[in-house]
């Protein structure tokens, strides 16, 4: 959950945002329809913006779907976007569809995880590349995060540690600059300690592949069953979301980044 300190109004927080978007006032004014003036006045007090305004403001700042939420009871009003579990009977049609696009990308690995990396939702391919992961990881709630990077998880296994852990922590680092979560910055923190590819055992501390064989994306090398395995991997969130958990959610999915994994998956297809 954001935290927001109890002293801090929505005209600071707007302009926090602003100025991590590196936009001028002018900008956003244009942007939002409105006036230098009126943003200048909104940031600093003089003028409590409405709730409509706070909203617009939010889209343009690009601004996420629960620090929304937040901006709005600062300023006095009721959330906009409601908070649904996953597992509500409300999201039984978009669990449905999820489970159908995950099993229709079988034997490649796919699962759905939610804005602090928790699995939510996992193909056979995942489960595959699991084999032999310490039980500790895989009870639940699984964390996809630990799940990669711990030294009894996948870490020992992956060819490229140093460049994919890298990769990992970049994109964590980004989205706690977007979301400014504290649960959030607490796994970063945990995850980021575990050992480097050197200090865990068995672990290597290879590129990936030559430049010149695979360049258009970093891929993920791993050994698995006396074999050694590449993927791509690419992300989906949904769009224009209303809900909280929805605007957090996303769905990743591994494609073979050459013949021979590609070969081998369909070999051990059901």
């Amino acid at each position: 959950m954001t935290t927001v300190a109890p002293d801090t109004g929505v005209g600071p927080l707007l302009r926090s945002w602003r100025e991590q978007r590196r936009i001028s006032q002018l900008e956003l004014a244009l942007r939002a329809d409105s006036s230098a003036r009126h943003i200048s006045f909104i940031e600093t007090g003089r003028s409590r913006p409405s709730e409509e305004m706070i909203l617009r403001l939010a889209e343009h700042l690009d601004i996420p779907v629960r620090e929304r939420n937040a901006l709005l009871v600062v300023g006095g009003y009721a959330p906009r976007y409601a908070e649904t579990a996953f597992d509500d009977p409300a999201m039984g049609a978009l669990r449905d569809g999820m489970e159908q696009l995950l099993q229709g990308y079988d034997p490649y690995p796919a699962l759905v995880v939610d804005g602090t990396y928790t699995v939510v939702a996992a193909n056979r391919g995942i489960a595959m590349l699991l084999d032999g992961v310490a039980e500790h990881l895989l009870a639940p709630p699984l964390n996809a995060m630990r799940l990669t990077l711990h030294p009894q998880g996948l870490a020992p296994r992956i060819r490229n540690l140093r460049e994919w852990r890298a990769d990992l922590l970049a994109q964590m680092e980004r989205q706690i600059a977007l979301v400014r979560s504290a649960e959030l910055r607490e796994l970063y923190e945990e995850v980021a300690a575990y050992p480097l590819p050197g200090e865990c055992t068995g672990g290597r501390d290879e590129p990936a592949r030559p430049p010149s064989a695979l360049s258009f994306a970093l891929p993920l090398v791993i050994e698995h069953d006396g074999r050694v395995l590449s993927f791509v991997s690419s992300i989906a969130t949904f769009n224009t979301p209303m809900d909280v958990t929805v605007s957090e959610l996303a769905i990743e999915t591994f494609l073979p980044a050459d013949q021979e994994t590609a070969a081998y998956l369909r070999s051990i297809a059901p």
